[in-house]
């Protein structure tokens, strides 16, 4: 009688946000049959511990995917503020090409409408939502998406635009 072999699972998926600049986070997820793991950490102080983050995900996993927020320089920044801007965002994109790890970019306002969060309160060309308002209700919805993980505003961001990334590639969205 032939010997039977238990079949190969298909390696889990694991789905990568990313939240540029220095007061940003990176985040991922993976579903597993019986619990999903979730994990979230600040934008890491160097390019070799951005680097050496995708480097040990890409080398414990196969199956990755990423969405990075596509962001741009604001005109009220200060030059140096915009030329560094740029440098991490092009930093952070090497990495991922570095590691291997396929990566879409997505616009703010695409993934939180997606998610259900509405745009920052204006009026008549004035916010009168506070930037630090809006912030808290980003961290809000992904306390509220991840009860289990501990939320700060520097991870609030990656880890809805994981959650994003994980319901456009399960044709959620």
């Amino acid at each position: 009688m032939p010997k039977l072999r238990p079949r190969k699972r298909a390696p889990s998926i694991v789905y990568v946000g990313v939240d540029p600049g220095i007061s940003g986070g990176l985040a991922w997820l993976t579903e597993l049959p019986a619990t999903r793991i979730v994990e979230a950490t600040p934008m890491p102080a160097t390019e070799r511990d951005i680097c050496d983050w995708f480097a040990a995900l890409s080398s414990k996993h196969t199956a990755i995917v990423a969405m990075i927020e596509s962001v741009h320089a604001m005109p009220q920044n200060a030059v140096r503020a915009a030329f560094r801007f740029g440098w991490g965002y092009g930093g952070l994109r090497m990495a991922l090409i570095a590691a291997r790890i396929p990566f879409q970019e997505v616009r703010p306002q695409d993934w939180q409408k997606a998610m259900g969060i509405p745009p920052r309160k204006k009026r008549k060309k004035e916010f009168v939502e506070s930037k630090t308002q809006f912030k808290n209700r980003l961290k809000s919805k992904a306390q509220q998406l991840f009860p289990s993980v501990d939320v700060t505003l520097k991870t609030a961001d990656a880890l809805l635009i994981t959650e994003y990334c994980y319901r456009k590639h399960n044709g959620q969205l």
